[in-house]
């Protein structure tokens, strides 16, 4: 219910595109040519998968489930435990299957064991893996920090394929402080952001978990700066300037 309602909203907020290499796109025609953004000519994420994103903004997750929704993915989502506290959403997210994370904890792990168990069931798992939101204030983008080992663990763990997943936009819709964010959502059905999201070829992580961890960091944050220059070349071409990208 989540991912579809986040791909019936999200519409109404901004526009969202999805790309992807053309390792897993034999539809694209080049390195640089953006694969148009429908079921049949972007890649299907596989059953079993384990889908690592870029955290930007609050509103990451409805961006990234959109778009897998719009790919036929119903991923189980490892978030923090903080949101299965909030009335309505914390009933969507106990009654869907999704991970509460209990960081700092030694519950901690619960949620890698959990994950593993979807994995097998054959369902596709999202992970965060830098675990939190960057300090910047501005809507402006920021490469992936750094990652916790929990993704690299989790794939190992398992022998299930990393799809390294970049979303540039999201900041536009949510970011900075509580006014300004509620500003920007207030707004969003106006101004309608572009948002993008660009998927890389799956990979198979080493099992050390440290080579692990900065290859699909590396990944990711590949998959991110092709959202990126997406994503702003789309504003150029629609008139709009840019906004600063520091890949």
């Amino acid at each position: 219910m989540l991912s579809r309602t986040a791909a019936l909203l999200l519409p109404a907020f901004g526009r969202l595109r999805i790309t992807a290499d053309p390792a897993s796109a034999a539809a694209a025609s080049s390195a640089t040519d953006p694969v148009p953004d429908t079921a049949d000519t972007v890649p299907a994420v596989a059953p079993g998968s384990i889908v690592a994103a870029n955290h930007t903004s609050l509103s990451d997750p409805v961006v990234v489930l959109a778009a897998l929704h719009r790919l036929g993915a119903r991923p189980v989502v490892l978030a923090t435990a903080g949101l299965w506290r909030i009335p309505l959403l914390g009933t969507l997210l106990r009654h869907e299957g999704h991970i509460a994370v209990h960081r700092g904890t030694a519950r901690a792990a619960e949620s890698l064991d959990a994950a593993a168990e979807a994995l097998a069931a054959g369902r596709v798992v999202l992970i965060y893996g830098e675990g939190r939101l960057p300090r910047r204030r501005d809507s402006g983008e920021l490469p992936p920090g750094p990652f916790r080992s929990g993704l690299a663990r989790l794939a190992h763990a398992t022998g299930a394929p990393v799809v390294p997943l970049g979303q540039a936009g999201s900041r536009r819709l949510t970011s900075g402080g509580t006014a300004k964010q509620l500003a920007g959502l207030a707004t969003a059905p106006v101004r309608r952001p572009g948002l993008h999201v660009h998927l890389g070829a799956p990979l198979h992580l080493p099992a050390d978990t440290a080579e692990a961890t900065a290859r699909a960091h590396h990944a990711v944050t590949a998959a991110w700066a092709a959202a990126s220059r997406h994503a702003a070349a789309h504003r150029t071409a629609a008139g709009r300037d840019p906004e600063g990208v520091r890949p």
